[in-house]
């Protein structure tokens, strides 16, 4: 029996018998609707018109019957089915954070751009509005134009005034109004005997 396309369709498992305990034919039979009591079959079905019913796979040993739970971005499942949930102490020390903690300033961003003949270094100045894993956006105040850039091209930041920042190290949460540590005495770094 050929399908049109010049292939024999005889040869599929499901139009062949199939492989019993493969989920393919073997003696399989479809279950016929039939109505609730009370309720009435439309009339342009017949009452023996066969319905095709999704196939249930077998509960593996120890598998719950109950709906999966949503995992939150960021946790994992154990192999007995908790959530651990891993909650961020603080926000890490990327270069997108620290835009996004700066948000609303005006900057300078030095890009590179490799073979490109036009313009291999370009400045951009602007507002920053948001920023991304991959990506900066900033907006022009004197012409109103947006800028999406790669921070694959970004070299370096420059800002008028302060930048907001922090991030932990030792323990420690670092701001941009922690005090720089004093180094009280000087030490002689000269080798002895000299």
């Amino acid at each position: 029996m050929s399908n049109g396309y010049g292939y024999n369709t005889a040869v599929s498992p499901a139009s062949t018998g199939g492989f019993p305990g493969y989920g393919y034919g073997g003696g399989f039979q479809q279950p016929v609707a039939t109505p609730f009591p009370g309720t009435q079959m439309p009339a342009q079905m017949p009452a023996q018109m066969p319905m095709q019913m999704p196939m249930q796979s077998p509960l593996v040993a120890g598998a719950s019957t109950q709906p999966p739970t949503t995992v939150p971005s960021g946790s994992f499942v154990t192999p007995a089915g908790g959530n651990i949930v891993a909650v961020p102490v603080t926000e890490e020390s990327y270069v997108e954070n620290i835009l996004r903690m700066n948000r609303g300033k005006m900057a300078t961003f030095y890009m590179t751009y490799e073979n490109n003949r036009e313009w291999n270094a370009k400045v951009f100045r602007g507002i920053i509005e948001a920023a991304g894993r991959d990506h900066i956006i900033i907006s022009d105040p004197s012409t109103g134009m947006r800028y999406l850039l790669l921070t694959l091209n970004l070299d370096y930041v420059t800002f008028d005034g302060p930048i907001n920042y922090e991030y932990t190290f030792g323990g420690v949460t670092i701001t941009n109004n922690t005090a720089l540590p004093s180094t009280g005495t000087t030490t002689n770094t000269t080798p002895a005997g000299r």
